[in-house]
């Protein structure tokens, strides 16, 4: 009996034990993350976030099927932080992964990817290398987050254009998807919509260059244009930020005092100034134009807000390409690099410009820091380091394309172009009379409550290029002469998300993947050595465990 319990006791004791631990571990999720960098593990924003869901939320990703090896990865990355995300949340949320296009024909094909282009989901067309040269294969790199009776877009491949190949590209993405996710969620569920404002009536950009700004943000905020003369206090009272987009006329007194107000009530701002004026469609047949320091009267309140956009623009050797018509007789349009055309470096210390693209800028300024009690500052872009700054009034010629721009010549230090503020700002109508043309009564104290603002120096960064033929928009960002496409459109969305949330979701793009890739070099000139480990190794354990068990066998029952 004793015998008979302790042959199988035991495996009834280890079974039982196996039993519970099922039991238990369907009712508490526990997950150990050994990763030095804890890839693996949800945020506590995340994690408080999902486990409040009180809707369904649906969350469709578009990335399966037949993938290359990279995209793989990230598709892989994205189920594992779903997994979490659905852990957290039970039955709330929903995980789908789909291939749209799979097992279609071609016509077939076309109309879903129509469809699915008009509701925010973007393809994107693969070159890939097979026996026959190369074949071109379109995937879907996006989600589409579902909840509240809206639906938001999101975008899992980051940087379309990102130095360091498809694998420092992936890796970037990877970086970012728990911020992506997590802030599409917030936004999807949020009950009401926060309002944000481009102003007008001081010859700002208008409804057609601002166009796919506003429709980008439209998306998960309610977007409209805010002219200062006429906007009352209950008006500025319901906006949660607000863009001065390229001003080109001076702002009154009582323009400035409604901009104050707000300020101080703990609105946010973002102010693109161009204050030089330059305009590459004005340089008509002459091919030159005279770059003119603009008069805007809003040099006093930034400077009294912490910054400073200088009368001045920067010539960059890591510049934007323009088309130009080419005479003689092979007449034709060509590229060529428009120094005045730089494209801007986003610091990678900030968590805020993190990962993406480079920007498209167009006559930009530089931007200096003035040192003001209780702001803290933070540059977000930089030209790069082979720049000169002229001053202003200056003669720009189309001439001067012809040369192409020697990075020696261009040797320097970094400019900044863009910073970001952040504190309780004073008051620029402390102890002044209130201005005429102002007939509410305003309450405004010497110094503001804790607030934000992004000051910028270049007011088309946010404007998106428009057909000439028809008057259509493209997509911010996107350069329809070189087909490129840059970051200005992330820089604007993370921009306002980072200005309307307080819940510091920024943080979470934070998180730093290490790559441990392969040596390629030493992978090449080791590979027969590591192909004969690798296939004759296994084979020697293997005999050499058969040759040991043989013996043993033998000397155990020779006796």
């Amino acid at each position: 009996m004793n015998r008979w319990f302790n042959r199988w006791g035991r495996w009834l004791m280890l079974s039982l034990v196996i039993l519970v631990a099922n039991v238990v571990s369907s009712f508490v999720y526990a997950r150990f993350d050994l990763t030095e960098e804890k890839r693996y593990t949800l945020s506590q924003q995340t994690r408080s976030l999902v486990e409040n869901i009180d809707k369904p939320v649906v969350i469709t990703v578009f990335l399966d099927g037949d993938l290359p090896s990279a995209f793989k990865r990230l598709r892989n990355s994205t189920k594992d932080l779903l997994k979490d995300y659905q852990a957290y949340g039970g039955s709330s949320v929903q995980i789908n992964f789909v291939d749209p296009i799979a097992d279609l024909t071609v016509a077939m094909q076309d109309s879903v990817i129509n469809s699915l282009y008009e509701a925010g989901i973007e393809p994107t067309t693969l070159n890939i290398k097979n026996d026959a040269g190369f074949a071109q294969k379109t995937i879907f790199p996006m989600a589409l987050i579902e909840a509240n009776g809206r639906q938001i877009p999101l975008k899992l491949l980051q940087n379309q254009d990102a130095v360091g190949g498809y694998e420092h590209n992936i890796n970037s993405s990877i970086e970012n998807l728990e911020y992506a996710f997590t802030s599409a969620i917030e936004k999807v569920l949020s009950d009401g919509q926060l309002r944000i404002g481009f102003t007008e009536g001081n010859g700002e950009l208008s409804d057609a260059m601002l166009g796919d700004a506003m429709e980008s943000l439209s998306a998960h905020l309610e977007v409209g244009r805010v002219d200062l003369n006429t906007i009352t206090k209950a008006g500025l009272d319901k906006l949660s930020a607000l863009i001065v987009a390229k001003p080109q006329q001076e702002f009154t007194e009582a323009q400035k005092y409604k901009l104050n107000y707000f300020v101080m009530r703990g609105g946010r701002v973002v102010w693109c100034i161009d204050q030089v004026g330059a305009e590459l469609d004005s340089m008509g047949r002459g091919n030159e134009q005279l770059a003119f320091n603009r008069k805007l009267n809003l040099d006093d309140m930034l400077f009294l807000y912490g910054a400073r956009v200088n009368y001045n623009l920067i010539a960059d050797a890591n510049c934007a390409e323009i088309p130009l018509s080419m005479g003689g007789r092979e007449a034709g349009i060509q590229l060529a690099p428009w120094v005045y055309y730089p494209l801007l470096i986003p610091d990678t210390a900030s968590s805020l410009v993190r990962n993406i693209d480079a920007v498209r800028a167009e006559f930009a300024s530089t931007v200096d820091t003035i040192g003001v009690k209780g702001i803290t500052k933070r540059t977000l872009l930089w030209s790069s380091a082979f720049n000169k700054v002229y001053d202003t009034p200056r003669l720009l010629s189309l001439q001067s394309v012809a040369e192409q721009p020697d990075p020696k010549d261009y040797f320097s230090v970094p400019k900044r172009v863009a910073v970001l503020l952040e504190g309780s700002f004073p008051s620029v109508f402390a102890h002044r009379q209130v201005p005429s043309g102002i007939r509410e009564t305003y309450v405004v104290p010497e110094r503001s409550k804790a607030t934000k603002m992004i000051v910028i120096g270049d007011g088309d960064i946010f404007k998106n290029q428009v057909s000439s033929r028809d008057g259509s928009v493209f997509p911010l960002g996107f350069d329809r002469f070189t087909g490129r496409n840059f970051g200005n459109k992330v820089l604007l969305l993370n921009i306002v998300d980072y200005l309307t949330s307080d819940n510091d979701l920024f943080s979470l793009r934070n998180k730093n993947v290490k790559m441990r890739l392969l040596d390629r070099a030493r992978l090449q000139s080791e590979k027969i050595l590591w192909q004969a480990l690798n296939i004759g190794l296994p084979l020697l354990m293997l005999i050499s465990f058969a040759i040991f068990q043989h013996y043993l066998r033998k000397y155990r029952y020779a006796r």
